[in-house]
């Protein structure tokens, strides 16, 4: 996970002036939870990770990589998408951070994350749980 979050990163790290070769292992290894991460496997072989964290009011996404090769497929777009799920049938709010620039920050606007804050490396962003998803269950217990 540790090398695969050094190759996904590198690029928009470089361009922001920011790669150390050991840095970029080392912050995973430190805020890595097993109890928070889950393994993506595309036809039984490891793409990619993610991790969700629980905080006092929200979920926080966190170490979410996908392999290179595996990008653009649809598989990022799936697992963000059952991750969202869930936290939206808990009412749950999720927030993440991302790199200034980087090409992720598209998936999670698509997703409905908006900019909360910013500095010069990294973009807050948060995300409200989709009442819409909530509401068939409203209405199977209350049909008028």
């Amino acid at each position: 996970m540790a090398e695969l979050r050094a190759l996904v990163l590198r690029e928009d790290l470089e361009r922001l002036g920011r790669y150390d070769e050991c840095r970029v292992r080392q912050r995973l290894r430190d805020g890595f939870v097993p109890a928070h991460t889950w393994v993506i496997e595309v036809g039984g072989d490891f793409a990619g990770c993610v991790a969700l964290r629980v905080a006092d009011d929200c979920y926080w996404l966190e170490h979410f990589y996908l392999a290179p090769e595996l990008q653009g497929r649809g598989i990022g777009t799936a697992v963000l998408r059952r991750l969202l799920e869930r936290c939206d049938r808990e009412g749950a709010v999720v927030r993440l951070n991302v790199l200034q620039g980087s090409s992720a920050r598209r998936l999670y606007d698509r997703h409905g994350f908006t900019r909360e804050a910013e500095d010069e490396v990294d973009v807050f962003m948060v995300r409200h749980p989709d009442l819409m998803e909530r509401q068939p269950d409203l209405m199977e217990r209350h049909p008028n």
